[in-house]
């Protein structure tokens, strides 16, 4: 057998400096699990800083020597060569910030700045700079930012992008991405909204085909995991948008709708007698064990059970402070840390059910396979929820898959996460085969940096904030898109964009703006408030008759019991005093008309 690496190739490594040598240019890296590699820069590489959307290029190929200094973390992209043991020429370096303790993403407004950049391009790309107009929507965006010749309007992107514009309204209080979120929710309801009288429920179309001033209703799924049928899933995120609109607005039509919505799950997904919510029913008897639906018929998965608290349900109790969405949590989250956990076979969670529980391991694409994000997502929305109720079950759990991940799922050669990977390993394999590659998504890397914040804001540990600014450093170095704005879909491994098919899009079925913004809101939320211990401002614009006793909830998340407080209040620019600082919430005056709620959180330092 020929030697296994007897051939050149380009790639990436991750990892801290051991030492330097300016005279040999000679670069010891040694890589997250230990590992050291020997680095040569005598071919003048490039250096830079990492840069944040619309920012200009930082050169820092003059001061390469004095920011090699021990302990730093970059990333070095090079040519290997087969000869003399193997040779590793960098030809370019990224530097995470000036210093060697400097993460830029950690500075107080960089991820501000960044769903401001990712607003303006979505806002650009589907309107142009004309008025705000949702008959022009397409869910297929390209590259940079044209439509595609689809026609289709599909209800959980619109919904995903009214997410992303409502979160960076909550960040900066620009009224132009309030008015998107708003147009866009009544969009949904004029277009994708049916009410049910008869069963008192509401659900949505998968979306609408528009040709001219005619439109048909795609009453079912057209996408091929879910075709014909009515999956779970769409409906939750269908009003992932709108109820991010409604903590801004307190629009009470909103919350009608998601109540609404929530009685259609539990009349026709949930399985009363085995617990848990089924993942499809019939678009005819809405029922779950029909026989048109296939492989999908009672059955259970992480986006029918667990999606509900990250898409809608924790900002909804947010919104609200109601027991009942309290209760649907700890239900959702008691199902989750006991139906999910599979540590006797393998070190991932398993994701996909029979109606008993047991364990569907041959359903279509996924067979026995793990989603790398879908873990982190849980031990990210575990530890929110532990911040509700505190239970040691989530709690070890969370920290659990915290401690088992980075092993299996992360790249620890040159960063980032990985996508679907086998859960368990075959014969003599040393290693968890991937799927079909090893692309890096952008959204599996957003759950791993807000899982790892998350562990490290509440139960500390220098482990995972290390995990978390790994996580951190690879996607803003990789994943934006300085040429065209917003971020990629896909990278390699290596961190090189992947454009190729629809993962050459920026608007798709599976893309739209809600990861990559739900990532800048919630990383500004554990970074400033959580880890580093600094203020923030957060936007409202509530009408304060539409709220009970005019009382307005400004906790940006689930966070520990006590960690924030207000600071101060403004209300039309001026200050306002009637707050609850420890309780998080503002008494509106008794005034008629929307007022601009402006709120400063201030972290209760021990």
């Amino acid at each position: 057998m020929a030697d296994a690496v007897s051939f050149s190739f380009s790639d990436t490594i991750a990892g801290y400096v051991g030492r330097f040598d300016s005279e040999s240019r000679r670069l010891r890296l040694k890589t997250s699990d230990g590992r050291e590699f020997d680095v040569s820069l005598a071919g003048d590489p490039s250096a830079e800083l990492v840069r944040n959307l619309d920012e200009p290029y930082i050169d820092a190929s003059g001061h390469i020597d004095e920011m090699l200094s021990p302990g730093r973390f970059l990333f070095v992209y090079g040519v290997h060569y087969p000869e003399h043991g193997g040779r590793f020429d960098a030809k370019r370096l990224v530097f995470l910030g000036r210093g060697a303790e400097d993460y830029r993403f950690e500075e107080p407004s960089w991820w501000v700045k960044q769903i401001e950049s990712l607003a303006d391009f979505y806002k650009r790309a589907q309107f142009g700079e004309g008025p705000v107009d949702f008959t022009e929507y397409r869910t297929e965006i390209r590259l940079g930012g044209d439509k595609t010749a689809s026609h289709v309007q599909e209800t959980d992107t619109i919904s995903r992008l009214v997410y992303g514009m409502a979160s960076a309204y909550l960040l900066t209080g620009k009224d132009e991405y309030l008015e998107v979120a708003e147009r866009g929710t009544e969009y949904l309801r004029k277009h994708m909204r049916v009410v049910d009288s008869e069963e008192d429920v509401v659900f949505w179309y998968h979306g609408i085909s528009v040709d001219g001033d005619s439109e048909r209703k795609l009453f079912t799924s057209e996408f091929s995991d879910d075709y014909d049928a009515i999956p779970m899933y769409e409906q939750i995120y269908a009003l992932a948008g709108p109820i991010q609109t409604y903590r801004v607005t307190g629009d009470i039509r909103i919350k009608n709708d998601a109540d609404a919505t929530i009685r259609l799950f539990d009349k026709f997904f949930l399985d009363r007698e085995q617990g848990g919510y089924y993942s499809h029913i019939d678009p005819i008897l809405f029922s779950a064990d029909h026989e048109s639906l296939g492989e999908n018929a009672e059955r259970k998965n992480w986006n029918s059970v667990g999606d509900h608290a990250p898409a809608y349900l924790i900002n909804l109790y947010l919104a609200t402070g109601e027991q009942r969405y309290a209760d649907f949590l700890e239900y959702t989250f008691d199902t989750i840390a006991d139906k999910f956990p599979d540590y006797k076979n393998s070190p991932f969670v398993q994701e996909r059910f029979f109606r008993d529980w047991s364990h569907d391991t041959a359903h279509s694409w996924q067979q026995n396979r793990a989603v790398v994000g879908h873990n982190l997502k849980i031990a990210w929305n575990l530890m929110r929820m532990n911040s509700l109720k505190a239970k040691p079950a989530y709690e070890d759990l969370a920290k659990k898959i915290g401690e088992i991940m980075p092993a299996v799922g992360s790249d620890v050669q040159r960063g980032g996460w990985y996508d679907v990977v086998e859960r368990v390993k075959d014969g003599d394999q040393e290693t968890y085969r991937f799927a079909w590659h090893d692309r890096k998504a952008w959204w599996q890397q957003e759950q791993a940096i807000l899982a790892y914040l998350i562990l490290n804001g509440t139960v500390g540990g220098d482990a995972f904030l290390r995990e978390a600014r790994q996580a951190e450093a690879f996607y803003n170095t990789f994943f934006l898109d300085h040429d065209e704005g917003a971020v990629y879909f896909n990278v390699l491994a290596s961190g090189t964009p992947y454009l190729l098919g629809t993962e050459r899009l920026k608007g798709s079925h599976s893309m739209s703006m809600y990861h990559s913004a739900e990532l800048c809101y919630l990383s500004a939320v554990y970074n400033n408030l959580l880890i580093n211990k600094r203020e923030m401002d957060f936007h409202f614009k509530p009408d304060p008759t539409n709220l009970p006793d005019r009382v307005l909830r400004v906790s940006p998340d689930l966070l520990p019991a006590g960690s924030v407080q207000i600071a101060s209040v403004e209300i039309d620019e001026k200050p306002y005093r009637d707050f609850d600082a420890g309780g998080l919430t503002v008494k509106l005056p008794d005034v008629q008309g929307r007022v601009k709620v402006k709120v400063r959180l201030r972290p209760v330092t021990s």
